[in-house]
């Protein structure tokens, strides 16, 4: 297999941009350096071609959750083309937006108004600049990851390592004001308890309750619940990210069948099936506090966000593309257990089924990760030990995919007993959280 092009492309891109990538999860080292192929020139449903014009049916990361249907959708991007023909963005504002607001609402009855960005990072600063305007408080009590801004990013001021069950273990929070210490404070899902502790201490001072509706694990019913009790005892914004969960288990927000009562959600990635746009929805008496503090940006106004996201929730809807998902990635879950049951690998799965992954249970788990890659990408495939399930993946494709993984787990469990796979690595191991790439 051919990688030169590939190769040359991410030594242009080490040059000149820092990390190499725009985003974390896409950088080859997550996978495997050298061996991974970092770039693609066409894609296509779920299947994408690299620089060097190799074909790849991709069981990995689905654009990292962004393109839900599949790459270059032809009914989404129909709509878009025409949006392009007639002018993407001009002095006055689209009707696009208006129309997407009223349909998140529709979906969402307990959301009033609603206010737009593009990327999901910036779209939960924006959740949190409500929600402090809102309460004239500066403090945020949160689960889970959220973004790269510095609101979320401060918790890692002055502690060891606030979000190393957030976000990455070891992340130095540079360049985040060492004023905004002492205003994130991290929780556990599923455990109230460590929530009482912070409204214990700063119960008056928090703005925002900030949570996932469901990542690995569903929310318990008591922990939903006592959620809610106390953002309305402490009188704050209660804020759910469906950045990630979204659309994936329904036509909406995951919040929805779990029994959240947000007063925000937040929405991005799978929103526009891969074209920017993100969606702050709300309660109005939330919602209106926008308007008391400086929340504004030209690239919000362009129609490609608002037109992708009205072609994807339509089509979503039609197809009943959640069930989908959920029976791809079932199917993708078992199949992992299945197989590593069969050779006696020690693997960890979990997700929920659109957004499954597993882990390597060994001391040399990353070795044996790049080692997964390599062998899968030697077979055809884009694949990770994270899988996202589009709505172009169809049974045949999980199909050749786990007989692939038949083989490939044979190969690692034999080697991996010999103390071979270092040896037979073509590539790096694959790096766990925030390293630097020189």
């Amino acid at each position: 297999m051919n990688n030169t092009k590939n190769l040359n492309m991410q030594e242009r891109a080490k040059k000149r941009m820092p990390g190499m990538t725009q985003l974390l999860s896409k950088r080859p080292d997550q996978f495997s350096l050298g061996v991974w192929p970092g770039y693609y020139s066409k894609a296509k449903g779920a299947e994408v071609w690299d620089l060097d014009g190799n074909k790849y049916l991709d069981m990995s990361i689905g654009g990292i959750g962004a393109n839900i249907l599949g790459f270059a959708d032809d009914d989404v991007n129909a709509a878009v083309y025409k949006a392009i023909k007639n002018g993407s963005s001009s002095s006055l504002n689209s009707p696009e937006e208006v129309e997407l607001s009223e349909l998140l609402c529709e979906i969402h009855p307990w959301a009033d108004k609603v206010r737009y960005a593009r990327t999901g990072g910036e779209a939960m600063a924006v959740a949190v600049r409500i929600a402090r305007a809102s309460t004239g408080r500066d403090k945020v009590a949160f689960c889970g990851y959220h973004g790269w801004h510095d609101w979320y990013l401060s918790a890692n001021l002055g502690t060891e390592n606030a979000l190393g069950e957030h976000l990455l273990s070891g992340l130095d929070p540079l360049g985040v004001p060492k004023g905004l210490t002492g205003t994130s404070f991290p929780f556990t899902y599923n455990k109230i308890e460590e929530l009482r502790d912070i409204v214990a201490k700063h119960g008056n001072e928090i703005a925002a309750i900030v949570m996932e509706p469901i990542r690995d694990d569903a929310p318990d019913a008591d922990f939903v619940d006592e959620v809610r009790a106390i953002a309305d005892k402490i009188k704050t914004v209660l804020v759910i990210d469906e950045i990630s969960a979204g659309f994936r288990l329904n036509t909406g927000g995951s919040h929805l069948l779990y029994n959240i009562k947000p007063d925000i959600a937040v929405f991005s990635k799978a929103l526009g099936n891969g074209f920017p746009v993100a969606a702050i929805i709300g309660k109005e008496k939330v919602m209106d506090a926008a308007q008391k503090t400086f929340i504004s940006s030209t690239m919000w106004t362009e129609c490609i966000g608002p037109t992708a996201a009205l072609a994807t929730i339509k089509k979503h809807k039609a197809c009943n593309v959640a069930e989908h998902l959920i029976s791809i990635g079932s199917s993708v879950q078992e199949g992992w257990k299945t197989l590593s049951k069969k050779h006696g690998l020690k693997i960890h799965v979990g997700g929920i089924a659109p957004i499954s992954h597993f882990s390597f249970e060994y001391n040399n788990a990353m070795v044996l990760k790049a080692f997964f890659v390599q062998l899968m990408l030697e077979r055809g495939f884009l694949a990770s030990t994270l899988f996202y399930s589009m709505y172009a993946h169809q049974t045949a494709h999980v199909n050749s995919y786990l007989q692939s993984v038949d083989e490939v787990f044979a190969i690692i469990a034999n080697a991996n007993q010999k103390g071979e796979v270092e040896t037979k690595l073509k590539g790096k191991p694959a790096t766990a959280g925030f390293k630097r790439i020189t």
